[in-house]
């Protein structure tokens, strides 16, 4: 015969309540332009592989150095020879170093926003006290400045190296500044192709084969129809030839407006009048670029 076992009560109260400290912030509201900067810094950061696996940091430092070294060599042997002048301008060694400028262009533009649409991280960032405008002010911004950085510093070494050498002061200093206003153009300009091309794709394979494309294709297209155009004797049509590639577009404008010696067959460059063209050309691309990115990332935070 089953016996019932006796129902024990628990003695005592048994309810906890644990104040686990939750409670509201009440300190400083940064906002969006704290946001923005942030984003800016990290991302300018990143283009170089600062705060990054050492892996990442290779390929942009190497690009760096390979920027600078030729301009060392020149301002070497400037000095040895005690040159009257430097072996290059300062608004042509851009031009000269195109390739390697769009190399740099095409592995750093998809890694500064291909991850945020592969791994979907960009709504995340809107959900911050940041609106689409500051995400792509910040990201461009990082990279033209990053591609500032990489033009501008063998311009740097160039002007030192041709004060060291002690030639003419004002003239360098002329040349100098020309080269900046130059590299800097150049650097808005390819900062807004890269970026654009790179935001069409999370894969980030994809975006660095295609800104290769668009920016040696483009180049090796130009130069060999302007080739043909110059054994043709059609001289007229170099020039407008050069609006079809950035490279050869921003070749027009500076030696249209910075005194620089063309690169076109010739030395065939646009003429003044010409280079209002080629201005408002790049302005358009770079202005365009911008909104292109507006237009892309309002639809990516959706």
């Amino acid at each position: 015969m089953a016996v019932d076992q006796p129902v024990t009560t628990p003695t005592g109260d048994q309810t906890r309540i644990h104040n686990i400290g939750y409670r509201s912030y009440d300190g400083p509201r940064l906002g969006r332009a704290y946001a923005r900067r942030s984003l800016y810094s990290q991302s300018l950061r990143g283009a170089y592989g600062l705060g990054r696996s050492v892996k990442s940091k290779v390929l942009p430092m190497l690009l760096f150095v390979v920027m600078c070294v030729p301009a060392a060599i020149m301002v070497a042997v400037a000095i040895a020879t005690k040159a009257t002048e430097l072996p290059v301008d300062y608004t042509r060694y851009a031009i000269i170093m195109q390739a390697v400028i769009s190399l740099y262009v095409a592995s750093q533009a998809p890694q500064s926003v291909s991850r945020d649409l592969r791994f979907k991280t960009v709504p995340l960032y809107f959900s911050r006290p940041i609106e689409t405008a500051d995400y792509v002010r910040a990201k461009y911004a990082a990279l033209a400045s990053a591609l500032f950085v990489l033009t501008a510093a063998p311009l740097l070494v160039l002007y030192i190296g041709a004060l060291l050498a002690k030639l003419d002061f004002a003239d360098q200093s002329k040349g100098f500044a020309q080269g900046l206003v130059s590299v800097a153009l150049l650097s808005l300009l390819f900062a807004g192709i890269g970026l654009v091309i790179a935001s069409v794709t999370p894969r980030r394979g994809f975006g660095i084969a295609a800104v290769i494309a668009v920016l040696t294709i483009s180049y090796g297209a130009v130069s060999t129809l302007q080739a043909i155009a110059e054994a043709q004797n059609s001289t007229g049509a170099i020039a407008w030839i050069g609006l079809f590639s950035p490279v050869t577009l921003i070749d027009g404008v500076q030696s249209a407006f910075l005194g620089a010696q063309s690169a076109y067959p010739g030395a065939m460059g646009p003429s003044t009048g010409e280079g209002v063209v080629f201005l408002a050309v790049t302005l358009g691309l770079i202005a365009g670029g911008y909104g292109l990115l507006i237009r892309r990332y309002r639809k990516v935070g959706l």
